[in-house]
């Protein structure tokens, strides 16, 4: 189990069961959840229940007639088990990264709320974004899948290998964490609805791709958005930490053009699959050998994909209008007021407070304060 250490708000133990006791300690409290699991392995009338959660199922090799063939996997309704468990180890791994990483790496910064809150956001994406890619990067090389592309559609649906099937669980626990993760980070209720909408959204493409038997394809389309979002999301991070101007540009020059890079390649890719290479097989809807390769799956889901890409193209470029409008305002300055003027104003006060004397006193007072200056030259 790991040992977490609760975030303490103040000197007093809040009690047992009640909203702060649960989000001050609620690593360690999944963490015994999933040890209920992990000690189940050990005892042998619990192991194969337990072995239902953290092992993958549904493989379609036999690996006893022959010892060296590779494992392959297919869908199936245990990787719901799978899933729970490692919805477990994501919400655990996040609370260690944010209480020994970026909470000590903040509190060196003192950065303001508004800034703290960006700064913890875009440090837990861009570890989920760079592991991810790593991961997706080395299943494209072992599995020979970028420099074999007619695969993609000559053999699906093919089933997947240990590492692919993994990836994808990990991939959806990781968006089902982002809902509780809402309550234990007192996310404000202005946030709720965005962040709600970012996890919907992954959860509802990795789904699709997942239940559909597009994972080969799906392992290249996250590879284009995890290095868009993980390039603007360290960008940002330049942007908080350095306080040199020249590298938060360069950052964030490169960042816009991998973003814009990675949205017409899904694009791109998506067309050439849906509406080139599975065009070209015999159509055929079959549940039992996880076959989706009908017109109305093919269209439906390049439209999806590319409305999707399109309308993050949308609002990246509105948001670089805005951008480039503020940067482009006129600077107005606040002219200090010149000694002059205030030596005039004293002058026009005094001359004031003269017109209100009777003339031989306005007199009087004009020659008093001539031989005055004419003593002090």
């Amino acid at each position: 189990m790991v040992a977490m250490k609760g975030r303490k708000s103040s000197s007093k133990n809040p009690p047992i069961f009640s909203h702060e006791f649960v989000i001050q300690n609620h690593a360690d409290i999944v963490s015994c959840v999933a040890m209920v699991f992990v000690v189940g392995l050990m005892v042998q009338v619990t192991s194969p229940w337990a072995y239902t959660f953290i092992a993958m199922h549904h493989n379609v090799t036999n690996p006893i007639e022959d010892p060296t063939v590779v494992l392959k996997y297919t869908t199936g309704w245990k990787d719901a088990c799978a899933v729970f468990f490692y919805f477990l180890i994501t919400i655990i791994m996040h609370a260690v990264l944010q209480e020994y990483i970026f909470d000590k790496i903040s509190k060196r910064l003192h950065l303001s709320k508004a800034k703290l809150f960006k700064f913890n956001e875009s440090s837990q994406l861009i570890v989920f974004y760079t592991v991810f890619t790593l991961w997706a990067i080395d299943i494209i090389i072992r599995e020979n899948i970028l420099l074999n592309l007619p695969a993609l559609w000559t053999e699906y649906p093919a089933p997947m290998s240990f590492s692919l099937k993994l990836f994808f669980i990990c991939q959806l626990s990781y968006w089902l964490h982002c809902y509780p993760e809402l309550y234990f980070q007192r996310v404000k209720k202005e946030d709720i609805a965005l962040r709600v909408l970012k996890a919907t959204v992954g959860l509802f493409f990795t789904s699709l791709a997942y239940l559909l038997n597009f994972q080969q394809l799906a392992a290249i389309l996250l590879t284009f958005h995890f290095v868009g979002d993980a390039l603007m999301h360290g960008a940002k991070l330049i942007h908080f930490i350095s306080q040199k101007e020249k590298a938060s540009r360069l950052s964030f020059l490169i960042a816009n053009s991998a973003y814009v890079f990675a949205r017409v390649a899904s694009i791109a890719l998506s067309a050439v699959v849906f509406l080139y290479g599975l065009r070209k097989l015999e159509n055929k809807f079959d549940y039992v050998t996880g076959s989706f390769n009908i017109p109305a799956v093919q269209y439906t889901v390049v439209s999806v994909i590319s409305l999707f890409q399109g309308y993050l193209l949308y609002l990246f470029a509105v948001k670089q209008i805005k951008l480039a409008r503020e940067n482009a305002a006129p600077v107005v300055v606040k002219a200090k007021p010149k000694q002059k003027s205030r030596k005039r104003e004293g002058k026009k006060s005094a001359q004031s407070e003269d017109d209100e004397l009777p003339e031989v006193d306005q007199a009087t007072k004009k020659n008093l304060r001539n031989r005055s200056s004419t003593k002090a030259k």
